[in-house]
């Protein structure tokens, strides 16, 4: 038993939408989440500098004692989880888009992905795709700018409904059934897709999933929080505070968000 935190990183407000996920499923766990806006779009960064970001991140995180590690980003996972799983001491949880349960859910064998630069090139999107995904027809579409958007609080702007349909559209007609969100920003933009998908169209994303599998982990290494104090949720951003706040104002009861110079 163990009662460190579980440490979350992100490049920015989006893992948050996992954060919530796991505090559901876990909620005798304290939790500590990195927000590196600062550095947003990872997707856009090269492998090194996504994986120099990822180690910084990991580094602090185990400087505040942290027990296990949710890389909450999944241009991070595909392209560093590996390397941090080889360097550092505590189990690392990773993000992958849900291609599995899509292509096996698919009717019209035609599966949409959505996302960001980085997670569509790296080698372990591509390795998935292959093996879950054999006799369906995978349509990836980079969500170039929806991160900024995101970032910057323009969630309900016209510019982000535009690129939405700009992205969705060509999809839709080819024949989609599925929508998988390869991005952990974009579960914050399932209300706009629902309006502007037909209602044949599933979305997925792969917040559920990782918050049983931190569970399941935590529950194997013996390192579950046995406390039955209330938990302590910490969240630090490295830009505005307004903003990742924005994205947590549903919470209950409310958390506060702290300035990080980092």
């Amino acid at each position: 038993m163990n009662t460190g935190p579980i440490g979350i990183f992100d490049s920015g407000i989006g893992g948050t939408s996992i954060w919530k996920e796991i505090a559901l499923a876990l909620p005798q766990e304290d939790t500590l989440y990195l927000a590196d806006s600062k550095n947003a779009p990872y997707g856009e960064k090269s492998k090194e500098d996504i994986l120099q970001l990822s180690i910084k991140n990991t580094e602090w995180l185990l400087q505040r004692d942290c027990k296990l590690i949710v890389v909450a980003c999944n241009t991070a996972t595909t392209n560093a989880i590996d390397h941090l799983r080889k360097t550092f001491g505590v189990p690392f949880i990773g993000i992958e888009p849900a291609i599995k349960p899509a292509a096996l859910g698919s009717r019209t064998k035609k599966v949409g992905v959505l996302a960001t630069k980085g997670t569509l090139a790296s080698s372990l999107f591509h390795s998935t795709a292959q093996l879950y995904a054999s006799g369906i027809e995978v349509m990836v579409q980079e969500g170039k700018g929806l991160v900024e958007l995101l970032e910057t609080g323009q969630l309900h702007s016209q510019e982000m409904e535009v690129l939405l349909k700009t992205y969705i559209d060509p999809m839709v007609a080819s024949g989609m059934d599925y929508l998988v969100l390869g991005c952990t920003h974009y579960p914050y933009l399932v209300p706009k897709l629902q309006q502007l998908l037909p209602t044949t169209v599933t979305i997925m994303d792969s917040g559920s999933a990782v918050a049983k599998q931190t569970k399941k982990v935590l529950t194997a290494h013996r390192l579950l929080n046995p406390s039955a104090e209330a938990p302590q949720h910490e969240f630090y951003t490295n830009t505005q505070v307004a903003i990742l706040s924005s994205f947590l104002a549903d919470v209950n009861p409310p958390v506060v968000v702290r300035y990080l110079d980092f």
